[in-house]
């Protein structure tokens, strides 16, 4: 049993939640809070009304997810965003999110651990956004055919892929989500093979022309990593048990 209050203090300390700039629908922390006392965390990547009913099921006080309750922005409180709420309260589940800060870590975001299962070495963050660097590169010693392989391998599904797996995997670099847009920002940055969740249709052919390969291993998929080992930290530091909410998307 732990105090939620030095749960939430410990995360944010652990993430830099209040000095990482995010975008407006993150707003990260905590979101909704309990009566104060923490049994079980429950993480998950999103805070969507399937994931709130499962972590109430299985007995949590605390939910952390990597999506939280506001990425829509202000709503109003009917229909299942009423009923996600009223679940929550009433039950006595608080509820964490962390977004940017937590794809940024340098020991448990999503980045640097998708990047250490690829095998990345001499790795190094870069991209920057608003003075962050969100991602990481580094070199992957094949072809990018065997990436293409060893990312389906670590996420456990498909992986959407642009380029020839004869061609050399390089300079690999990592930014978890929906990073798709960014392949011309990529390309300038020395970047061979940019590994993301998802993009839009038009940024493959831009790839394409700009000689970047690309590999989209899907927004959920690739965002799993960093809220497990959040969830672990939080359980082993409070000595509360922790469980991972499974509920992919396929995007």
């Amino acid at each position: 049993m732990a105090e939620l209050r030095e749960i939430v203090e410990f995360a944010d300390a652990l993430l830099s939640t209040k000095e990482i700039p995010d975008y407006p629908g993150a707003h990260n922390g905590l979101q909704v809070e309990n009566p104060g006392v923490v049994t079980k965390v429950a993480c998950a990547v999103d805070a969507s009304e399937a994931v709130i009913c499962d972590a109430i099921a299985k007995g949590a006080d605390l939910l952390v997810v990597h999506h939280g309750l506001f990425w829509q922005g202000v709503r109003m409180l009917t229909g299942a965003n009423y009923r996600k709420f009223k679940m929550a309260l009433e039950s006595g589940l608080a509820i964490y999110s962390s977004h940017l800060p937590l794809d940024v870590h340098s020991e448990i975001g999503n980045n640097v651990l998708l990047a250490e299962r690829l095998n990345l070495r001499d790795r190094e963050f870069f991209h920057d956004w608003k003075g962050v660097l969100m991602g990481i590169r580094g070199c992957y010693d094949g072809d990018f055919g065997q990436l293409r392989v060893r990312l389906g391998e670590v996420l456990g599904g498909p992986v959407v892929a642009c380029g020839e797996d004869s061609d050399e995997a390089g300079l690999v670099g990592v930014i978890t989500g929906g990073a798709g847009s960014e392949v011309e920002a990529i390309a300038r940055e020395g970047v061979s093979t940019f590994v993301t969740g998802e993009g839009p249709h038009w940024s493959f052919p831009l790839a394409n022309e700009l000689g970047l390969k690309v590999l989209h291993g899907g927004h959920y998929a690739t965002e799993t990593f960093g809220i497990r080992a959040l969830a672990k930290r939080i359980a082993n530091q409070f000595e509360v048990e922790n469980l991972f909410l499974d509920h992919p998307t396929g995007l």
